[in-house]
C-alpha cells in the first residue's frame, strides 16, 4: 500500500489533482493499510519463518496513511485527511516505542536487536527527518554491522528465520539504498565512494543482478533486476544533488526535498 500510494502522490502533487476514477482505488488502499497495520507479517523479504512485527512493514503502512492524507487534501476530502493523519501518527508512535533498540537504532522486528537493510528507507520515505539521531544511528549501524566487504546484506541469516539454509550474497538494491541514506545524513564522501565501487560491478551492458558476491564481485540471483536499477538511479541522483548543493552554497542539504 505504501509504495503504491507514495508513487501516486509523487505523480499527483505536481498536478495538484486526482481523477475521480482513481480516488476510490486510493481510498481502498488506505483503508486496507488501516485494517492490517497492527498484524504481524513476513516482511519486505517475504521470509518463510513465522510472521513477525517487522518494523519496515509498519513504516510502509505509515507511508500509506501519510501519503493518503496528502492525497485526500488534494482531493478536497478534509475529513479523510485529518483522520488518516491521526492514524499515521499512531503508527509512528507505535514504531518508535517498539521498533527502536537501546542504541536508538531501528531494528528488523519488534522486541529484537537484529538489523535489516530495509530500514535504510526510513529517511528516504521521510518517516523521520534526516537530522533525527535515530536515523543517523540506524544508517551507520547498517553500514558498519550489516555489510560484507562494504556491501550490504538484507539481514544476518543467523538472526532471521527465513526458512532457508546457507548463506546469500549482498543485496545490490540495499547497497544503493545505503548510498542514498548516507547522503541523507551528510556522509557524502562515504556515499560517493560506495557508489563508485558499486558502479564498477556493472556488467558490460551496465546491468545488475539481484545480488553481488562481495569478495569476487560475481553477480548472483535474478538478472537483470529492475529494482536494483531504480535504486541505482536514486543513489546517483542523491550524490549528484548533494555535491552540486555543497558547491553552490557550501552547506549540505538532504538530496530529496521534504514532502
Amino acid at each position: 500500500w505504501g509504495t503504491m500510494l507514495d508513487s501516486v502522490y509523487l505523480h499527483a502533487k505536481s498536478r495538484e489533482q486526482i481523477s475521480d476514477q482513481l480516488w476510490p482505488v486510493l481510498k481502498e488502499q488506505v483503508e486496507e493499510a488501516i485494517k492490517h497495520w497492527r498484524e504481524p507479517d513476513r516482511g519486505i523479504w517475504e521470509v518463510r519463518g513465522e510472521p513477525q512485527h517487522f518494523t519496515s512493514s509498519k513504516v510502509m503502512c505509515w507511508v500509506a496513511l501519510d501519503r493518503g492524507s496528502k492525497l485526500a487534501e488534494l482531493q478536497g476530502e478534509k475529513s479523510y485527511a485529518q483522520q488518516w493523519r491521526a492514524i499515521a501518527e499512531e503508527i509512528k508512535a507505535d514504531i518508535l516505542a517498539h521498533g527502536v533498540d537501546k542504541r536508538g537504532v531501528l531494528t528488523q522486528r519488534y522486541g529484537d536487536d537484529a538489523l535489516d537493510a530495509s530500514l535504510l528507507l526510513v529517511p528516504l520515505v521521510r518517516f523521520l527527518p534526516s537530522e533525527d539521531p535515530r536515523v543517523r544511528a540506524t544508517v551507520l549501524a547498517i553500514a558498519d554491522e550489516l555489510t560484507e566487504d562494504g556491501l550490504v546484506l538484507r539481514y544476518r541469516v543467523e538472526e532471521t528465520d527465513d526458512g532457508l539454509s546457507g548463506e546469500e550474497g549482498s543485496f545490490t538494491i540495499c547497497s544503493f539504498w545505503l548510498v542514498s541514506a548516507l547522503v541523507e545524513i551528510g556522509e557524502v564522501s562515504r556515499a560517493r565512494h560506495l557508489c563508485e565501487r558499486l558502479l564498477s560491478f556493472a556488467s558490460p551492458l551496465h546491468l545488475y543482478a539481484e545480488e553481488i558476491e562481495p569478495r569476487t564481485g560475481r553477480h548472483l540471483g535474478n538478472f537483470p533486476q529492475a529494482f536494483t536499477h531504480l535504486a541505482l538511479i536514486n543513489a546517483v541522483v542523491h550524490v549528484i544533488r548533494a555535491e552540486e548543493e555543497a558547491d553552490s552554497t557550501g552547506v549540505f542539504q538532504p538530496a530529496n526535498a521534504p514532502m
